[in-house]
């Protein structure tokens, strides 16, 4: 006993629910072949509920009157088409003609639609199969497309990503020069306010120091005072305008260093403690008399090297 249409479609892969719906809805292995191609990606339980629904009653028996005289009723063997003459072999396949090709006129026909040969069945189905092998070449075509697509779609989320970082970060580098750029700034007013401050105590030191010495001496004693001598010591000392130091601190070699004859005891102290890292609150002389100079006291802190008679040159031990 030879195959049947079912055993062949079934053979081939296709769903036994699927194949019988195809069976149904076309009536032969032809249609059954191009119904199957045309619902392979719709849901079975969707397949079977359609056609439970749209099933129509058998067709009846039809009485030809031919020449005045009735005939006897022929039962009707096939349906045909109309619009483009193909015969049908069941209801469904009436249906599934008419959705497929929008034609509308059919007619009970008593022709009986002959069975495909075996050679008829291979052909239809290398068709079958050769028709769903480009559907599924295709599918994969468009699957790699897809995933092109989507890849581009990453890769161009990835870029702007890294621009927006990028942005970002040249934002962050520009407000750090702007606030280092403040902070130079800060530093620079502070400092200017620091030595006018220093200024400011120096000149009153001097006005102070001006004013006792007049009001101990006198006008008189300064006259009746060795003139020559007075005259000679100040010459004597206006003619030194710097001082040559040699700074001894405790674990380090000697420093040796020149500064104005103007400059502070407190400025001598800063340049000291910005070149080298040192830390000072005293200065003393190493000669007699010593003398300690407190840097936290104002008077001493604003002597000049020339008040503190540490011109031409000197050398003080750094506490």
């Amino acid at each position: 006993m030879g195959q049947t249409d079912r055993d062949l479609l079934i053979e081939m892969g296709f769903d036994p629910r699927r194949v019988d719906l195809a069976l149904k809805s076309s009536g032969g292995l032809q249609d059954a072949i191009t119904w199957l191609g045309s619902h392979e990606d719709a849901q079975i339980e969707d397949l079977e509920q359609q056609e439970n629904s749209s099933r129509a009653p058998a067709a009846s028996s039809s009485t030809d009157v031919e020449d005045g005289k009735t005939t006897t009723n022929a039962e009707a063997k096939s349906y045909k088409c109309n619009d483009c003459g193909k015969l049908l072999r069941s209801w469904e396949a009436v249906q599934f003609h008419a959705e497929r090709t929008e034609h509308q006129n059919f007619d009970e026909s008593v022709e009986e639609i002959k069975p495909l040969t075996e050679e008829e069945k291979k052909a239809k189905l290398e068709e079958l199969k050769e028709r769903l092998a480009e559907k599924r070449k295709l599918q994969a075509a468009e699957s790699v497309a897809d995933a092109k697509r989507n890849e581009a779609i990453r890769r161009k989320k990835d870029q702007e990503s890294e621009k927006i970082k990028e942005e970002l970060r040249k934002k962050e580098q520009l407000r750090d020069i702007e606030r280092r750029k403040q902070e130079k700034i800060d530093d620079a007013k502070a400092k200017a306010k620091i030595k006018a401050e220093i200024a400011a105590t120096q000149q009153a030191r001097r006005e102070a120091a001006a004013k006792a010495k007049a009001e101990r001496e006198g006008a008189v004693a300064a006259e009746n005072s060795s003139p020559q001598v007075a005259s000679t010591s100040s010459v004597g000392k206006a003619t030194h305008t710097e001082a040559r130091l040699r700074f001894q601190v405790p674990g380090r070699p000697p420093i040796t260093k020149t500064f104005p004859a103007e400059t502070s005891l407190f400025e001598v102290a800063s340049s000291l403690a910005q070149e080298n890292g040192i830390t000072i609150t005293t200065f003393t002389t190493t000669f007699p008399p010593r003398k300690t100079y407190k840097l936290e006291e104002p008077i001493d802190s604003g002597l000049t090297l020339r008040e503190a008679n540490l011109t031409p040159s000197a050398s003080l031990l750094v506490g």
